[in-house]
């Protein structure tokens, strides 16, 4: 049976190194999404969600392992945007108005009906019914700086400030969402190990690449989230 790897394909994108901030070019991909607000420590829908969410992803995975394509992939890492309606409001140490979308990136052979038969399943076999707010989605972002940050994620606001301190430097301007890409598990990792992906997109005046089209598309500037 072959076995694949995205993360190893994708290395541009999911193996940055925390040594230097990198820019990359995030082509359109496939992705379980759900949507949600509120504090991410404290509100119960977040737990949910996110277990809707590997729930999904692992249904589709097995559906694939055992279907005609015969072909065995790893689950990618849960992924998350974050921001506020009002980002002057915008506090870390009052999160009951947050946004976020929780996403899951999917490989390219996975469709939209396979999700949805996924989901059937789930919901038949665990009862979970957040899985009804899953979605399946293409979602673009097109330029983007990135960095891998290394420690508890209430104290990412230091390489978050680097990361926005390089796209000025460069006369960017930051464009899209606060993106995070959780590479460690909080429950099996010690605080001060976690492994997280910090991207921004932006408009960079020197480039000829023309501004991705994603499905969220607001400008702001987050500190960390603050988890933990």
């Amino acid at each position: 049976m072959q076995k694949v790897d995205f993360k190893k394909e994708l290395k541009h994108l999911y193996t940055p190194t925390a040594k230097a901030t990198a820019v990359v070019d995030v082509p359109a991909m496939n992705f379980l999404t759900i949507l949600g607000e509120g504090d991410p420590n404290t509100a119960q829908w977040y737990k949910e969600a996110v277990s809707a969410l590997y729930a999904v992803a692992y249904t589709l995975k097995f559906m694939v392992k055992k279907g005609e394509q015969a072909l065995d992939y790893g689950v990618m890492p849960l992924e998350g945007l974050w921001w506020a309606d009002d980002m002057s409001q915008f506090s870390v140490q009052d999160k009951s108005n947050w946004r976020w979308q929780a996403m899951i990136m999917q490989p390219e052979f996975v469709t939209a009906e396979m999700a949805d038969e996924a989901k059937t399943q789930v919901l038949k076999k665990k009862g979970l019914t957040a899985v009804a707010q899953v979605n399946f989605a293409r979602f673009a972002e097109g330029q983007a700086a990135q960095i891998l940050y290394v420690g508890p994620y209430a104290d990412e606001g230091p390489t978050i400030q680097k990361l926005h301190d390089f796209i000025w430097a460069r006369g960017g301007q930051l464009t899209g969402r606060h993106h995070e890409i959780y590479l460690s598990d909080p429950g099996r990792t010690a605080p001060e190990k976690l492994k997280t992906i910090i991207r921004q997109p932006f408009l960079d005046p020197h480039s000829n690449l023309p501004p991705a089209k994603g499905r969220e598309s607001d400008s702001l500037s987050l500190p960390g989230r603050g988890l933990g």
